[in-house]
């Protein structure tokens, strides 16, 4: 498969990035459905890692964003992941941005996206993974519907939290997406606070009635201060979070001036995030000092970038932009290297 994957990418890449984005994915649910999946991708790699309570199968993970409402949870599964984070979800199904939406820049290994939070709605969602035979780790990434005031986003948030609660393995709150107006401001001050303390009292809540204890993680972006990811660690600590995840794509184009579509609204993803991303990895470790784990994501192209980012203080990686440029060879080498 590594070798043919170059040719299977230029055929992709010769295409509309989002036609492309999801003729790859009924691809994958074509091969998994004619049961081909074991014999083009091999084995998944097994080296069990345990986080937030939960037993990975392996430590490297599908970021959120590829798919948004769980229609591929098994065939995803089936090309190595050890944990699918599927979403971002909303309570209310919404188209997202008007096309083109969706960027790529070859020559930096990158990709712009400014697809807007577009999903089929929480009840699409909760109706796929149950009906996902769940080989492999599965998080739901939630958000708030564009039309919903941040002053109001905790409702929108907590309406996701009880609905997917009892069929996810761990829940993340997004708070960067930089193409949902407003959202980026949750990420800070009384916004986070309060947002933290309703879903924390609703995990409480659920938690009691289940039977269950599911774990929330927040994924915060890579355009801040440093004394801004130290407060932000500080807060997770404060109100009993059970993960980070950094980070989301950036707003910045330093690393891409001048390159065709560089200058797209979106979030940039890939190779030119990967310094900044391990950056916040680190000082997200450094501040919190083991007392909960750090999952890192941005710009993980090689084992040696998965690598990396252990090795600044991450339990857990996930991969997206690097899926798309490598295939799945890039999860097998990334999850044997650690571990």
């Amino acid at each position: 498969m590594s070798y043919i994957y170059p040719l299977i990418r230029r055929f992709f890449f010769s295409i509309d990035a989002e036609k492309a984005h999801m003729l790859g994915l009924k691809a994958l649910k074509l091969l998994h459905s004619l049961k081909l999946s074991a014999i083009i991708f091999g084995k998944p790699v097994s080296a069990p890692r345990k986080v937030m309570g939960l037993t990975f199968p392996n430590a490297v993970g599908l970021a959120a964003g590829l798919d948004k409402n769980g229609d591929y949870i098994d065939a995803l599964s089936a090309v190595g992941f050890g944990f699918i984070e599927i979403g971002t979800i909303t309570p209310r199904p919404q188209p997202g941005n008007p096309p083109p939406r969706l960027f790529r820049i070859p020559e930096a290994q990158a990709i712009i996206n400014r697809m807007g939070f577009n999903n089929k709605g929480v009840e699409h969602l909760i109706e796929q993974v149950k009906n996902a035979s769940r080989d492999a780790i599965i998080g739901i990434n939630i958000g708030k519907n564009f039309d919903t005031p941040v002053e109001s986003a905790a409702d929108d948030y907590k309406i996701c939290l009880q609905r997917v609660y009892s069929l996810a393995d761990y829940i993340t709150i997004n708070i960067s997406s930089p193409n949902t107006p407003g959202l980026r401001t949750l990420q800070f001050g009384d916004e986070l606070k309060h947002l933290l303390e309703v879903l924390k009292s609703e995990q409480k809540i659920l938690a009691d009635s289940t039977q269950k204890y599911v774990p929330l993680a927040v994924k915060i972006a890579p355009d801040m201060e440093d004394d801004d990811i130290c407060l932000i660690a500080d807060l997770l600590v404060e109100k009993g979070i059970d993960a980070v995840i950094a980070t989301n794509t950036t707003i910045s184009r330093s690393t891409v001036k001048g390159l065709v579509n560089a200058e797209e609204q979106g979030g940039l993803s890939g190779v030119p995030v990967k310094r900044q991303s391990t950056h916040v990895v680190r000082i997200l470790a450094e501040q919190l000092k083991g007392k909960i784990p750090v999952i890192a994501a941005g710009g993980i192209f090689s084992a040696q970038d998965a690598q990396d980012k252990i090795s600044a203080g991450a339990e857990l990686v996930q991969i997206y932009t690097g899926f798309i440029y490598k295939g799945n060879q890039l999860i097998k080498e990334c999850a044997a290297a650690l571990k």
